[in-house]
């Protein structure tokens, strides 16, 4: 069992809870991790790029002067490739980047990376989080009392509009839900913040 410690608003802390290791994979896959990772930044890539070949550009075929007696370069047609306008030598294509895994790992992998940052002590657990009006400066001093100096994937329980519209002009915050969070958002942010009841339906 791990004990996490709770915190309120203000940056006190109220309560700890304890957390049963083996609910989130007892100990942290790296290698299911690293697969994870690289198959969300896998899939983030368009692989939309594309070159125009010899065969693709607008111009004529014609040799551009006989092969000998001009004191020329011998050269064939504008098209070739290094002629200016003429085609690529080595034409990009587009390409599928997009990986796959299976959701049961997907979701091991997710647990994994909660209890990473369990481990490492990079995780805020709030009691609750109540915001009145939807001003930056009440998530920004929450922050500062909750000891969250660098980048943050805030996840609520569910949609909170003034939550919602304080912290997406934080800097470095990213904002989801508990049951969308994954491995390469967790991960690719320092602190988890995250509610009480929020961390409890996780784990299940």
């Amino acid at each position: 069992m791990i004990e996490v410690p709770v915190y309120n608003q203000a940056g006190d802390k109220v309560e700890s809870i304890q957390i049963d290791e083996a609910k989130l994979g007892g100990e942290v896959n790296k290698a299911l991790l690293k697969q994870a990772l690289v198959m969300y930044h896998a899939n983030q890539r368009q692989g939309t790029v594309k070159t125009k070949g010899r065969g693709e550009v607008a111009g004529s075929t014609r040799k551009v002067y006989k092969q000998k007696g001009t004191g020329n370069a011998r050269t064939g047609g504008i098209r070739n490739p290094i002629k200016v306008g003429g085609g690529h030598a080595k034409q990009k294509r587009p390409k599928e980047w997009r990986q796959g895994l299976p959701k049961q790992a997907r979701q091991a992998a997710t647990r994994h990376a909660v209890l990473s940052k369990i481990q490492s002590n990079e995780i805020r657990v709030v009691d609750s989080i109540k915001i009145d009006q939807p001003k930056t400066k009440l998530v920004v001093a929450m922050y500062k009392k909750l000891g969250i100096e660098r980048s943050c994937l805030f996840a609520l329980e569910g949609q909170d509009k003034n939550i919602e519209l304080a912290a997406r002009n934080v800097d470095r915050t990213t904002l989801t839900t508990v049951s969308q969070l994954n491995a390469w958002e967790i991960m690719n942010a320092r602190t988890l913040l995250v509610t009480k009841s929020g961390l409890q339906t996780f784990i299940g």
